[in-house]
């Protein structure tokens, strides 16, 4: 009796995997095509001399802390970013126009911000993308190492990302 079942949990486990070998193959998921997933994003045409800013050590008690990171569009046509978010609920971000005015605040997606930008920058020029981080926007658990990213995405559905550090302080 033993091995009666013994038999017949080894068949039911051997159609089970044959099952999930036939289903995978079926669906063209080879490792490399899992693989080649994340490498197909699209970069950006618009440039930035820094997408990366550590604060460093930031109190709660001073209250936002705010970083302007400049980008260009190099190419010979106009790129149009169609949406501009953030990762998290507790940092917003700002574009400048050339005359000095803002577009915004947009934020993260389903936390009331705005992430639809359809904004225009010309051939050649330069924007500022004004990055403010709310260190008190988690409380008391948010004290310690944060890593935030803020995200352009032009018409072409190619990116450019940018980041801010720091380690929250009471």
């Amino acid at each position: 009796m033993k091995t009666k079942t013994i038999i017949i949990v080894f068949v039911i486990c051997l159609v089970f995997i044959s099952l999930l070998v036939w289903g995978y193959a079926k669906n063209g998921n080879t490792a490399a095509s899992v693989q080649g997933v994340a490498s197909s994003e699209v970069k950006s045409s618009l440039i930035a001399t820094s997408t990366l800013y550590d604060f460093g050590t930031i109190s709660m008690k001073n209250g936002d802390v705010s970083k302007d990171f400049t980008f260009t569009n190099p190419t010979n046509k106009n790129v149009v970013i169609l949406g501009l978010e953030t990762s998290c609920m507790c940092t917003s971000a700002l574009l400048v126009e050339p005359d000095g005015s803002t577009k915004g605040p947009f934020g993260m997606p389903g936390m009331g911000g705005m992430t639809s930008t359809n904004e225009t920058i010309k051939t050649g020029e330069n924007r500022t993308l004004r990055i403010i981080y709310n260190p008190n926007a988690h409380g008391p658990a948010g004290v310690g190492q944060i890593d935030r990213f803020i995200t352009l995405t032009d018409s072409t559905g190619g990116t450019l990302q940018f980041e801010i550090k720091a380690v929250v302080t009471p």
